[in-house]
């Protein structure tokens, strides 16, 4: 399968060197970008090819990648004059039947993926395929399926989705810098603070596929002990509100 990238920022970047480092990728990958000069860019990192127009880059390939800003999808759609084979989308708040209205008849997969497809360890969402989108459809899915852990979620909860698990590599990245750093105010050398709170939050991770967060807390914090002060001092500063916080305004936000 030719994929066509309709943007060339962070999310078509993480994508395109997700499968360009795989075993099973596109066959070949385009790139178009507003004139930013990231679609070249991007193209000779990932052995791919950039492309001046977006009608160009719709003829060349067997599916098209929409990587823009919503706000330019139907500036994006004129641009591609119908001549669109199959999408997949990685738009935030852009419902699959917002995308079958502008793109009638064309084959349609709304996904959001995690930056972290770049090394393929991505947790890409994806609304539910219909029969129209046929086998394309299926193959387009495959290929995400390639990056990482797949969770099918009904449109609808698209967003919500999106607020809790595209979002939070952000959140956690805050958080690893932030303990790194006070690691490092308390006399710890700065890169072994980070390596650290990345290897132990790794293993906790892994720990967490086997217990409830309840259970995994109940047994750092000893009552009167160092972690539980910890706690304390987290909830006083009002740490989970902030969290909950967090996704209520990224809700917002799609919603607009």
């Amino acid at each position: 399968m030719i994929l066509g990238f309709a943007g060339a920022g962070n999310m078509a970047e993480a994508l395109a060197r997700g499968w360009a480092d795989g075993e099973q990728g596109p066959e070949e990958m385009l790139f178009c970008d507003n004139g930013s000069g990231r679609a070249q860019k991007l193209a000779e990192r990932t052995g791919g090819e950039a492309v001046t127009t977006l009608k160009e880059l719709a003829l060349r390939c067997d599916a098209i990648v929409l990587a823009i800003k919503p706000n330019a999808l139907e500036i994006v759609a004129e641009k591609l004059d119908n001549e669109a084979r199959a999408l997949a989308s990685v738009l935030g708040a852009t419902s699959v039947e917002r995308l079958r209205e502008l793109f009638p008849g064309v084959p349609v997969l709304r996904t959001m993926p995690t930056v972290a497809t770049e090394i393929g360890a991505g947790v890409i969402c994806h609304a539910p395929l219909t029969a129209t989108d046929g086998e394309v459809g299926a193959r387009l899915l495959n290929l995400f399926g390639q990056l990482g852990h797949m969770a099918e979620v009904p449109d609808h909860l698209m967003d919500a989705a999106t607020a809790v698990m595209g979002c939070s590599p952000a959140y956690l990245a805050v958080i690893v810098q932030t303990m790194a750093e006070a690691g490092a105010d308390e006399g710890l050398d700065s890169d072994q603070a980070y390596e650290l709170v990345i290897e132990t939050f790794a293993g906790t991770v892994e720990l967490l596929r086997h217990y409830d967060p309840i259970s995994v807390r109940g047994a750092v914090a000893s009552p009167g002990g160092s972690t539980e002060a910890g706690l304390e001092a987290l909830a006083d500063a009002g740490a989970a509100d902030g969290f909950r916080a967090a996704v209520r305004a990224s809700m917002a936000r799609m919603r607009g």
